[in-house]
């Protein structure tokens, strides 16, 4: 009996409460690097708001061609429903008019934004209002991450949880 009770309750801790995620690309760096495993949150979104620069766990669009087989991407939040995002040539994220302040980013990575794809609605060469109940996703590391900038903006109900603790390698653990 115990042990079934056990295995129930990590069972319901998975489904509704906490999981466990493995990192396998760069797209996060160097925020999250390969190998890392976090710690999500899947409670967090029902009892509060996705905010801009959080860290979510979301199904992988149907859209996505980018070459993984990842049912699940970890992205942060750049711009929430009803802003409106842009891109300036030198790089910057600009949200409605103003340059996003990347604090989460090493000031040497801050204007290395890459546009995406041309001739794309999310390319960003002109600025895009993100559509109620979606978010535009980017990785930390512009220059090799699939993200919103190739797929467009995430539906609300796609995502996941927040990542909250980097738990593996043990000397980055860490509050995200």
């Amino acid at each position: 009996m115990v042990i079934i009770a056990a295995l129930l309750v990590s069972l319901v801790m998975r489904v509704y409460v906490i999981q466990t995620y493995f990192i396998p690309s760069a797209s996060m760096e160097p925020t999250l690097q390969i190998g890392d495993r976090i710690f999500v949150s899947k409670m967090s979104l029902d009892f509060g708001s996705i905010h801009q620069g959080d860290i979510i766990v979301f199904k992988a669009p149907p859209s996505e061609h980018c070459g993984t087989s990842v049912p699940d991407l970890v992205k942060r939040v750049i711009a929430l429903p009803g802003q409106t995002i842009s891109l300036s040539k030198k790089g910057y994220v600009y949200i409605n008019g103003t340059k996003l302040d990347e604090t989460w980013l090493p000031e040497s990575k801050q204007g290395t934004t890459y546009p995406g794809p041309t001739g794309t609605t999310y390319s960003l060469n002109s600025p895009y209002k993100v559509p109620a109940n979606h978010y535009f996703m980017m990785g930390d590391n512009r220059s090799d991450s699939c993200d919103s900038r190739y797929w467009g903006p995430i539906p609300r109900s796609d995502v996941v949880g927040r990542a909250f603790l980097r738990i593996w390698p043990l000397s980055r653990f860490d509050f995200l």
